[in-house]
């Protein structure tokens, strides 16, 4: 087998025959971070790996958090050194060996209100954080006064702080992290399917001996078979365990984060904040050429795949961020909001913000390993222990994990690439900041997309509708990149969705013409899809004017998933 790193149509193509007439070693089921990361460790150990996901990859939580790489600063409090360290370690593998073309370091503000107590126990905790951290991928702390503080953040309101510890964490494009992942278990030998929802398990006895899956895109059924199963499927975990009547000892609890996008422009600061509120944490980040704020830490029983954000979120994140700043923020300056579900370990506590961030494996029925809780930080030691635990029969025979030495695709050699990027933009006739985007998203890929412009000049144009982004981008994202519908284009590829003012509706029909000819779409298939996205774009809208969840869910689920059976027929009128 002639392995690459493509997902494009023709690899889906190829991992479909492979599902049908091949028995795995391992079967990985959701293609979010931990799916995409266990499918990753499985396939360097030298197993034969399949990877099916419902939906896109890491089109649920895994694109939907705060984009941090960090240990869990507050995780101190509870005690939870443990877990900070091992946190922090995967940091420092992240930002210094893995994929430092996607992740960089991020200062942060922790603004003091309350003099000489204060500055001693947020010092003391962040000294420690600095302590756990280790090998030193990130500057040490610093303690600041007031002014200093406002030199860096000027939007601070004099009333919000006395002074102000700086300190560091990182900072990672989560969707594109978890698609590349799968690039690199597909690098590996591994066969990613997304749209393929798994409906029932095969079983011999009482065995598990692979998965029912059903091709969301025409309707076909496919029996997988495999020695080993592993189930990753996040706040779908409970709906798994279903499958094989109910018997499972984890319980998964959804906790609702959501997210407001603004642009750069709006507040007045080079590094971020991070504050306590008194239901979560407030985080106002920098991301490129935007602020992200977040986050609300709430239980969520409605629609998993959706989650809806509403105006009282929207309304209680506003309220937090505008006690800090001098110019208060309205709705109209929000250009995006996300919602996201933290697949939170079930315990006694009432509050989603208590629930252990700590992962658990078990082995309800022989065949069938399920991995459950975490944090998107430590996404490659939970695939480590979810891979173990699969291959436990084997014994001292089992091949050892080596992610920790595996780098992402598009990490090799990116550092020296990033320090020739002048002569990169020079080469290519792209200005220097558009090459600096491109190696950011793509590392060292990025010779393929310059190769597809020299191709095909048009795709070095920007997009009409959302111009940090050059056309080549959304080519490339379907096909190499796995995307087949304008939702993954628009939301996952690109964050063309949360960073302009429309949502990315005036894009979408030129989207949707770049990539028909790669996807082999109709014009009946493109004016479908454009629909799709502009109702999907409604719906988001109107949601986030309702008051509460309850009527944020109904309104939300007024546009159907563009993922459905019965479309073998596409590209065919």
């Amino acid at each position: 087998m002639i392995m690459h790193g493509d997902l494009g149509p023709a690899q889906r193509a190829e991992a479909l025959g492979r599902l049908a007439t091949e028995e795995f070693d391992v079967l990985v089921l959701g293609a979010g971070v931990v799916g995409a990361g266990t499918a990753l460790d499985a396939a360097t150990r030298g197993l034969s790996v399949a990877l099916v996901e419902a939906r896109d990859y890491g089109s649920g939580t895994s694109s939907r958090s705060s984009k941090l790489i960090h240990g869990g600063l507050r995780y101190l409090e509870q005690l939870e050194f443990g877990l900070v360290r091992e946190a922090l370690r995967e940091r420092s593998l992240i930002l210094g060996r893995l994929c430092p073309h996607l992740a960089q370091p991020v200062p942060f503000l922790f603004p003091l209100r309350h003099r000489g107590w204060e500055r001693l126990y947020v010092g003391s905790g962040v000294a420690l954080y600095d302590v756990l951290g280790g090998r030193h991928d990130v500057p040490h702390h610093k303690h600041l006064t007031r002014t200093g503080a406002r030199r860096l953040f000027p939007a601070l309101r004099k009333d919000a702080l006395v002074g102000a510890v700086r300190y560091y964490d990182g900072q990672l494009d989560d969707a594109r992290h978890t698609m590349m992942l799968a690039r690199t278990a597909r690098l590996y030998g591994a066969a990613c399917v997304p749209s393929a929802r798994v409906t029932g398990f095969r079983r011999e006895g009482d065995r598990v001996t692979g998965a029912v899956v059903s091709d969301l895109e025409s309707g076909d059924e496919i029996k997988v078979r495999a020695r080993q199963t592993i189930n990753a499927t996040g706040v779908w975990t409970d709906e798994i365990q279903e499958m094989v009547g109910g018997r499972g000892r984890l319980k998964v609890r959804a906790s609702k984060g959501i997210h407001l996008v603004v642009p750069r422009d709006r507040i007045n600061g080079e590094v971020g904040v991070i504050s306590r509120t008194e239901k979560s944490v407030l985080f106002v980040i920098p991301w490129g050429s935007h602020w992200i704020i977040g986050t609300t830490d709430t239980d969520w029983k409605l629609d998993l795949a959706h989650p809806a954000a509403s105006r009282s979120d929207i309304d209680y994140l506003l309220d937090q961020v505008n006690r800090l700043i001098t110019t208060p923020l309205t709705h109209e300056d929000i250009q995006g909001v996300y919602a996201g579900l933290r697949p939170l370990l079930s315990g006694e506590s009432d509050a989603t913000s208590q629930l252990s961030r700590e992962h658990a494996v078990v082995t309800p029925v022989a065949g069938l390993t399920m991995i459950a809780g975490g944090k998107y930080t430590t996404y490659r030691v939970m695939a480590r222990d979810a891979v173990d635990a699969a291959l436990h029969s084997l014994g001292p025979a089992a091949p050892r994990c080596v992610t920790d030495q595996i780098p992402v695709i598009g990490a090799e050699g990116f550092p020296a690439l990033w320090n020739g990027r002048e002569r990169l933009a020079d080469e290519s006739g792209l200005h220097v900041a558009r090459v600096e985007h491109l190696l950011r998203r793509y590392g060292t890929l990025v010779h393929e997309l310059l190769r597809l412009v020299a191709e095909q000049p048009d795709l070095g144009q920007p997009l009409t509708g959302a111009p940090d982004y050059l056309r080549v981008e959304l080519h490339y994202g379907a096909s190499h990149e796995g995307a087949l519908h304008l939702d993954d284009l628009l939301a996952r590829r690109t964050r063309i969705s949360i960073d302009t003012f429309d949502r990315g509706a005036s894009a979408a029909p030129e989207v949707a013409s770049i990539v028909a000819p790669v996807l082999g779409w109709s014009q009946d298939d493109v004016a479908r899809e454009v629909e799709h996205y502009l109702t999907r774009v409604a719906a988001e809208r109107e949601s986030q004017q309702q008051p509460d969840d309850q009527t944020a869910d109904a309104r939300r689920l007024g546009a159907p998933d563009v993922r459905m059976a019965g479309r073998a027929t596409k590209g065919t009128t």
